[in-house]
């Protein structure tokens, strides 16, 4: 698994964990907990609601209430380094957010509806000409990417290069890849002199506090955005495809009613989120879950969990895109909900159509069956189907 380890961080006084002693509650890092998680969540969910993991350096938190609450604390910050909204602050990051979630909803949305609705019913026509595909490396891998480049106006051919940079660390939290901020360099100097309609033209025309946002928090967003295209929506449609396919009867009701599709997505970031553990760190003393944590201190907290708390959810395990209140925490909280989720929802949306338009007898390959993995980032790496 990817290693988890955290900052130091200042020395905690002792306190006993919310919930029960005996038996220890399970860490993270523990062998097994990557591959599948949801019973660890369980056992801490409903014994150590909040607790010290020593191995990893941070405090779970894991019922619904208390991680909504965490996620929505201003206390509570993104881990260094970064140079994203989710790394900002103050009001850096509401000058930021103010301009960022219009551009995200407004101009940027045609230009990816455009790129996204071509390029899915691209692939899926590809993948309908086969006996048998991996959705995973020839649909989710790709079709995000290629609805981010074309909503910041960048060629179709840039697409294998991001990625390129997604299988070496870039990630929804920018990643700070070393190739990045040299690649974008020449485009956002044309952006600056010569600004066009895309979302790349509307960061780099920008201004907070009447200055232009530097190069390098453009880059930074930019990277923010291909980094999330690249992995957190991908591994989120995928789960999507998986969860779908996993029940045919619930298949057959978003195939009858394309309505549903976006309750299809919803549900499966409730249920499977891309990003089951989301750290933060204290920037000064906190109340996480009725109790008192001192700055400095890691708080994990775990987004699966919560998505699965049967005092919010009934049946919670279930996929059901007719549940009545999903509510899940996948896009975030608070200041820091994240703003590109409106967009990953239309790919995904525009992803599900061309699909079930392209294959209508899509279904697991004989003998397949998906294998989620990962805790910082969880998804399906393959998904074998046959596609009539």
């Amino acid at each position: 698994m990817r290693c988890l380890s955290v900052p130091p961080e200042d020395p905690i006084p002792a306190a006993a964990p919310v919930g029960h002693r005996h038996p220890p509650p399970p860490s993270l890092v523990s062998p097994g907990v990557a591959h599948d998680p949801y019973p660890a969540f369980r056992v801490l969910r409903e014994s150590f609601p909040l607790v010290r993991d020593e191995l990893l350096g941070a405090w779970l938190v894991s019922r619904y209430v208390d991680v909504r609450d965490a996620l929505g604390r201003e206390e509570l910050v993104a881990l260094p380094p970064g140079r994203t909204l989710a790394h900002m602050e103050g009001a850096t990051h509401r000058a930021h957010r103010a301009l960022i979630e219009p551009a995200l909803r407004g101009r940027a949305v045609a230009a990816l509806a455009a790129g996204a609705s071509r390029t899915a019913h691209v692939l899926a026509r590809r993948i309908a000409a086969r006996q048998e595909s991996d959705l995973v490396a020839e649909f989710c891998r790709w079709l995000p990417t290629a609805a981010v480049v074309a909503a910041l106006g960048l060629s179709r051919e840039d697409t294998a290069r991001v990625q390129r940079w997604c299988r070496g660390g870039l990630t929804h939290l920018g990643g700070g890849h070393h190739e990045l901020d040299a690649w974008l360099r020449p485009h956002l100097a044309r952006r600056r002199a010569r600004p066009g309609d895309d979302l790349l033209s509307v960061l780099c025309a920008a201004e907070v506090g009447g200055r232009p946002l530097s190069d390098g928090t453009v880059a930074g967003l930019v990277g923010s955005l291909l980094g999330g295209g690249g992995e957190a929506t991908a591994l989120a449609l995928a789960s999507l495809l998986a969860n779908l396919l996993d029940d045919p009867g619930q298949l057959a009701l978003v195939r009858e009613r394309p309505e549903l599709v976006p309750a299809a997505w919803a549900e499966s970031l409730r249920r499977d989120p891309p990003v089951p553990v989301v750290l933060r760190r204290a920037v000064r003393p906190v109340v996480v879950a009725g109790a008192a944590l001192p700055a400095g201190a890691v708080v994990a907290c775990l987004v699966g969990a919560a998505g699965r708390d049967p005092a919010r959810f009934a049946d919670p395990d279930r996929y059901d895109v007719l549940r009545a209140d999903r509510g899940g925490l996948a896009a975030g909280m608070g200041r820091h909900a994240c703003p590109g989720a409106e967009l990953a929802g239309r790919t995904a949306g525009y992803g599900l159509h061309a699909l079930l338009d392209a294959l209508p007898g899509l279904r697991w390959a004989p003998g397949f069956r998906p294998a989620p993995q990962g805790l910082l980032s969880r998804g399906p790496r393959a998904l074998l189907v046959r596609p009539r």
